[in-house]
């Protein structure tokens, strides 16, 4: 049987040896671009306005959802409209989208159909957002600041899709972009929270008190996202 010569063989493992650190610091960098990261006490910062600066979240399940419960916190000046929380599929571009409409009216969309509440005037300060739906009642409710808004008929029977594309900082009019400057938010949002299921009343108000109850679809204390563009984390301005 042939067998190369030794040197040959030592030889071809310094060459192996010397591949090595880079195959394992592009390993490293990939992990730690999705890494689960506990961002308690910090926000996403949106300086200026833009048509490229976003943060794009990646949900722990991967599922069809038949209902859901989505809180966050924003702060903001803006007068005009903006996207708060926007969550797409191949299919539809709106299968969860939260937005300021201005003139204190937020809409909320599911499966490319829109519901619009009528929000209380406040100054500028962090207001604390909880959008819940469920398809087997098709009630959608608007929690601002721990209380609710008249509560919306929505999109009875429907399940939202999966391989979702799910973004701060812009609105989606395609899968992962289709964006415009003048929807972009200007400011900051954090303890962005997403449960599979919709949390009661008594929890609502407890999340907006500063607690949690496991959620299960998106978790500010072990989040998996990537930032693009201008977008700074910073301590939160409401902690």
């Amino acid at each position: 049987m042939f067998s190369p010569p030794h040197g040959l063989i030592e030889q071809k493992w310094r060459m192996n040896m010397e591949k090595l650190p880079l195959c394992f610091l592009v390993i490293v960098s990939l992990s730690n671009a999705l890494a689960q990261t506990d961002l308690s006490g910090k926000a996403f910062v949106f300086p200026r306005q833009s048509q490229d600066s976003y943060v794009t979240l990646i949900p722990q399940l991967e599922k069809p959802l038949k209902a859901f419960t989505v809180c966050l916190k924003v702060y903001t000046d803006l007068t005009r409209s903006y996207n708060l929380f926007s969550f797409a599929t191949r299919a539809l571009d709106n299968e969860i989208l939260l937005f300021d409409e201005g003139d204190s009216k937020f809409s909320l969309s599911v499966g490319n159909v829109m519901v619009m509440f009528q929000v209380p005037v406040a100054t500028p300060a962090p207001r604390h957002f909880c959008a819940t739906w469920e398809s087997e009642s098709g009630i959608a409710e608007l929690w601002v600041d721990g209380k609710p808004m008249v509560r919306k008929a929505l999109k009875q029977g429907y399940s939202v899709g999966v391989k979702s594309k799910i973004i701060l900082g812009q609105e989606q009019d395609s899968f992962g972009g289709g964006f415009q400057k003048t929807q972009s938010l200007v400011g900051d949002i954090g303890d962005v929270f997403m449960w599979d299921f919709v949390l009661l009343p008594g929890e609502i108000n407890t999340v907006y008190l500063g607690g949690t109850f496991s959620p299960n679809f998106l978790d500010w204390r072990g989040l998996k996202f990537e930032k693009k563009g201008y977008v700074v984390i910073k301590p939160q301005l409401w902690a």
